[in-house]
């Protein structure tokens, strides 16, 4: 895993052990894209960037940086201890393509401390085409629950994966 330079030119290396609990949200500029099925959902140089304890981080991207169109509440919800209850979204389906349900998930009116989040949403890059944060691909967190984004300049270990719910 090679060094990741910041916009800075200096490398850029994160421990996620070394994240706050409960979650910092943080700005972040550099340029993320989302694509599924050959489309760009997705294409933003304002996002947050959560970061947890053990996670890697989340990528939130401004509801006016996503292509709103192509995705539909799936129904589903669920709440975080921190940020309040989430709301669930599902790529539509295309000609020949069923849709991908629960593929982002949003927090329309986030808990107290996490207001920012409002009109952001998050994708889970293992139920998406790819993740890019400045054209590096991303690589899902394993277990398929907290959709963080692992790239080159995060080190774990990582929560998620079998025998580490406990943390």
């Amino acid at each position: 895993m090679g060094e990741t330079p910041g916009a800075d030119g200096r490398e850029r290396r994160e421990s996620v052990g070394d994240y706050p609990r409960p979650p910092r949200i943080e700005p972040d500029t550099r340029h993320v894209v989302v694509r599924d099925r050959g489309m760009t959902l997705a294409d933003s140089h304002r996002c947050l960037r959560v970061l947890e304890t053990s996670h890697p981080p989340v990528f939130y991207i401004p509801r006016a940086d996503v292509r709103i169109e192509l995705l539909s509440d799936s129904g589903r919800r669920s709440v975080c201890e921190w940020k309040g209850l989430a709301t669930y979204w599902t790529v539509r389906g295309t000609a020949g393509r069923p849709p991908v349900p629960d593929a982002a998930w949003s927090y329309d009116a986030p808990r107290p401390g996490y207001e920012a989040l409002a009109g952001h949403l998050a994708f889970y890059p293992d139920r998406v085409e790819a993740c890019m944060v400045d054209g590096e691909r991303v690589r899902a967190q394993a277990g398929g629950f907290y959709g963080g984004w692992i790239t080159d300049e995060v080190t774990g270990p990582f929560k998620g994966g079998p025998g580490t719910w406990g943390w």
